[in-house]
């Protein structure tokens, strides 16, 4: 419903209009009527309005400085002027001013109808255009019933985000509602508007620039709002710039904040976040953890559940009590989930799926206790999950590895590479080779290349010794016939003309 405020001082034109307007349908209020034009401004002064009808000639203040005065204190504000004939061309003056329209005594049904019918379309377009600026913010479901209010278009605001602090209860006064009461009772008699995001635990709060009047310090405006929210149990960590912005640059600085805050927020405890600061940073390389992940990579290739599981318990424990930045602890478990997809769900993307679904779930428990009990489970499951496909699948492990370098005897191809193609760890395929070779990697390999060497030599007996080194990628042709007797019990000159 928009707001409409009648600045006329004949009482019968006053009521006409009035009746005018309430018979069009329209979704628009009467809020409030003056005889004069400076009653008319002070009221738009302290009150939210949309619409102005004013008559040009007004005792105190006339229609045209009142507009002017109006749209100084809302510039968004919509203005028709009401004249007689002789006003005419004095009208047509004031469409400088960025005037609606306006409308000629004695007012008519018809011409009322017509000019407010294309003023509630332009603020209907102008509130759509508001709302879909947050399409790819707000949450869906809210989106599609949220409506905006005239005060949303006026003024800059200051953009907050608030983040459900990790592993603590979803409480119902995370809802927008009881945020929304929140940040109203710590920030009045400024405006503020809450949403929900579609980032999960995460709030959109705007709240009027005029906040810097009652709070000059940003960290005093958000432990403000802090309180508050603790006073109805809720634990959050919440980023603000002192910066205001226009409505058409809250995205931008929605995802650029929200994304310094995922960054940087703590496990243990609350953040308050200076998003301005100059010394606020990106997150920080911590080399001692990327080095810790790696070795637990490395057990998961290694397939060492029990010391694995027993490291991962210590180490969780020391979090707790230690520093470190969820987002760190993200990357951890999504690192582990990783090694254990390519070993257990190798080119199997349904496996992917439901493994990530998995991890997804670890995040949402209720205290840290409950997550790193259900990490551990995870990652005893997924060991076993391992053994199981191994048991089943190691000669299938095998014949890809005998194919793949049957495929490659004209290359020189390394137990890393192997392991490489395959994910998994060296030691691993060197086990795998000897369970159904009984030969190490090296000598299972050169057995191929030289029952290939011997393959070639029946096919071409001219072939040269020099040639057949090179084909088959050793390099030196005395190493070649060094490792050709070795297999053979014969040189490659005794075997070819054996050949002929």
């Amino acid at each position: 419903m928009y707001r409409a405020l009648i600045a006329e001082d004949s009482k019968p034109i006053l009521r006409n209009i009035q009746a005018l307007v309430h018979a069009t349908e329209l979704p628009v209020e009467i809020v409030a009527s003056a005889s004069n034009g400076m009653e008319a401004l002070e009221y738009i002064r302290n009150n939210p309005v949309d619409i102005l009808l004013t008559d040009i000639r007004m005792p105190k203040l006339d229609g045209l400085a009142l507009i002017e005065q109006a749209k100084g204190l809302n510039p968004q504000l919509k203005a028709v002027l009401i004249s007689g004939y002789s006003d005419f061309e004095y009208t047509r003056k004031a469409l400088n001013l960025q005037v609606f329209d306006y409308l000629l005594k004695p007012v008519e049904r018809p011409q009322l109808v017509e000019v407010m019918e294309r003023l509630v379309q332009q603020l209907n377009e102008r509130h759509s255009t508001d709302k879909d600026l947050f399409k790819e913010i707000v949450d869906p479901g809210f989106h599609a019933s949220m409506k905006l209010d005239a005060d949303f278009s006026l003024h800059p605001k200051r953009v907050f985000i608030v983040r459900k602090q990790p592993f603590t209860p979803d409480l119902p006064g995370h809802q927008a509602g009881v945020v929304q009461d929140c940040f109203t009772q710590a920030y009045a008699p400024h405006t503020c508007w809450v949403f929900p995001a579609q980032a999960a635990g995460q709030l959109l709060v705007l709240v009027n620039a005029s906040i810097q009047e009652k709070y000059p310090d940003i960290q005093e405006c958000m432990e403000a709002a802090q309180q508050r929210l603790q006073v109805e149990g809720l634990e959050v960590s919440m980023a603000t710039q002192v910066q205001a912005v226009e409505n058409q640059a809250v995205p931008e600085l929605y995802d650029r904040i929200s994304r310094m805050l995922v960054e940087q927020m703590p496990l243990g405890r609350c953040l308050l976040l200076d998003a301005g600061s100059a010394l606020t940073t990106g997150m920080r390389v911590n080399t001692e953890l990327e080095q810790l992940t790696a070795c637990f990579v490395d057990m998961i290739n290694q397939r060492q559940k029990e010391k694995c599981e027993h490291r991962l318990r210590q180490q969780l424990a020391g979090w707790h009590s230690g520093i470190i930045r969820m987002a760190e602890l993200e990357k951890f478990t999504w690192t582990l989930a990783d090694a254990f997809a390519r070993i257990a769900y190798h080119q199997e993307p349904e496996g992917r799926l439901k493994l990530a679904a998995e991890v997804r779930a670890l995040f949402v428990q209720d205290s840290y206790a409950a997550f790193c009990e259900a990490l551990l489970t995870w990652t005893g499951q997924c060991f076993e999950l391992m053994y199981n496909l191994n048991k089943k699948s190691s000669y299938e492990l095998f014949r890809q590895l005998d194919q793949y370098l049957q495929l490659n005897l004209y290359s020189q191809v390394s137990i890393g590479d192997l392991a490489l193609k395959f994910h998994v760890s060296p030691s691993y395929v060197s086990r795998i080779i000897k369970k159904y070779t009984q030969n190490t990697f090296v000598h299972y390999y050169m057995r191929l290349k030289i029952n290939e060497a011997c393959r070639l030599i029946a096919d071409k007996p001219d072939i040269k010794v020099k040639e057949l080194a090179e084909v088959l990628s050793f390099g030196d042709q005395h190493y070649f016939s060094r490792v050709f007797k070795e297999y053979t019990g014969s040189s490659p000159t005794e075997y070819k003309d054996q050949a002929k």
